[in-house]
């Protein structure tokens, strides 16, 4: 029965609380960091979506928590994955945005990484998927940056390097197959995912899977192709959620859902300008590329049997910055990074012992900030749209508030002048705080 009522209420955004007796974390935990690529907020059956199935992610909801006001720090793909293995706003980087392969920047060997702080601690590493946080130099690859074992993608499924006439599917620094069949590409990381747990079932283990898609190209396994009433994507969707399944399934089979946390999320909003072959940001406005709810607000699910009371619905504000000292609490190691990162630990939210002080969270694109929230409140300064749409005949600052709209349809920045005031401090005090920090690459350059 609570299962039931547990599924009802997770499918429909009501929090529940059954009896539920959370145990101690007595062991070193397991991370698995689920990474989708250009996911909208809309695009699982759990937010929502009428077509796509995705049970085994409304199975991690009704299990776990979903969140309704997680974020990415970016917009976009590169600057977002450097958000989630840092902790920190993707302008201290000096890559904001998107690298390609003829970029010359990348993660900085001084940076410290989820993997790297983990590994530091004794735990096995592995990432399987889309990397792209820099060429193929050395010291920009996951193995120098943290990672014990690597396969995937160096870039984006849709880029090929300089020089080359197809894109590389790398494993541990080396060419593994030039031009893979990337619909073997789900697969691939999932088999290589389920191995690595199984071969570390007795170790702490830290697993990272960015999976390709659904960024264009999409490429579903045979047996997704043609089979989801959303068409190509949703086929790639539903993949995808297969994928989680058999991760799922696979911690459970060696004794270890109860000792590991898992997180699925999303590096940014929908491709919306690829029409029906991007996804949906749901009731969110707009999508990848623009700092409009749609563009930066994710799904997002954690599950951790015996530590995360089932079919909860967490409201408060979090974001990928916060991943990262999360794992360092859970795992009891601390860190201590070369400068202070911009992430607080959810600790408290995940196992439902605390709540988090109201938040302040700036949205930038590229090395511009464009606004700021702070509990309900979204002021911006600066829009954009891939769309090339101009919302509210380009008036600026627009303020919403969000528990009450967070469509953005509604502008109260005439109404609360003095809330626009406050907010608007809060983004300069921000602006002063980076320009005293300067990122990796002004104070250490590579030779």
């Amino acid at each position: 029965m609570v299962y039931i009522i547990s599924l009802f209420l997770a499918l429909f955004n009501i929090s529940y609380s059954a009896p539920f007796a959370q145990a101690a974390v007595t062991e070193t935990p397991n991370f698995v960091i689920l990474f989708a690529d250009d996911m909208g907020y809309g695009d699982a059956g759990c937010y929502g979506h009428p077509t796509i199935r995705t049970p085994n992610l409304d199975r991690m909801a009704v299990e776990g928590m979903k969140f309704t006001n997680f974020y990415s720090a970016s917009p976009a793909c590169t600057a977002s994955r450097y958000a989630l293995l840092t902790g920190k706003y993707p302008v201290r980087s000096g890559f904001g945005w998107v690298l390609y392969p003829k970029s010359e920047l990348g993660i900085h060997p001084k940076e410290v990484t989820i993997a790297e702080n983990l590994k530091d601690a004794g735990y096995a590493t592995a990432c399987y998927g889309k990397w792209h946080l820099g060429s193929t130099r050395e010291e920009y690859l996951p193995n120098q940056n943290g990672f014990d074992d690597y396969t995937g993608l160096p870039y984006s499924n849709d880029m090929i390097p300089p020089r080359q006439q197809e894109i590389a599917l790398l494993e541990n620094g080396d060419t593994l197959e030039m031009g893979p069949d990337q619909s073997l590409l789900t697969g691939l990381y999932t088999r290589k995912a389920t191995e690595f747990i199984k071969a570390h079932k007795n170790d702490p283990f830290f697993l990272y899977l960015p999976y390709a898609m659904p960024h264009i190209p999409l490429y579903p396994g045979k047996e997704f192709a043609g089979t989801s009433l959303r068409g190509l994507y949703g086929d790639v969707i539903e993949e995808i959620d297969w994928s989680v399944g058999e991760i799922l399934n696979t911690l459970k089979e060696q004794g270890l859902a109860e000792n590991t946390l898992v997180i699925f999320t999303s590096d940014n909003g929908p491709w919306i300008i690829k029409d029906t072959l991007g996804g949906s940001a749901g009731l969110l406005r707009d999508g990848k590329g623009s700092t409009w709810e749609g563009g930066m607000r994710e799904p997002m699910i954690a599950w951790w049997p015996g530590h995360i009371t089932p079919g909860s619905v967490q409201m408060q504000q979090a974001s990928t910055l916060d991943i990262f000292p999360t794992l360092a609490v859970l795992a009891k190691i601390g860190y201590n990074p070369t400068e202070p990162i911009d992430g607080s630990d959810m600790t408290g939210i995940l196992t439902g012992n605390a709540a988090l002080p109201v938040r302040t969270f700036f949205y930038h694109k590229d090395s511009e900030l464009h606004g700021v929230r702070k509990g309900p409140w979204k002021l911006l300064t600066t829009t954009n749209s891939q769309t090339g749409k101009e919302y509210f005949d380009g008036k600026l600052p627009l303020l919403f508030n969000l528990d009450i709209d967070p469509s953005e349809k509604y502008d109260l920045s005439d109404q609360y002048p003095g809330i626009v005031s406050e907010l608007a401090v809060e983004m300069e005090k921000h602006r002063d705080y980076l320009e005293a920090h300067p990122d990796y690459h002004t104070r250490f350059p590579l030779n």
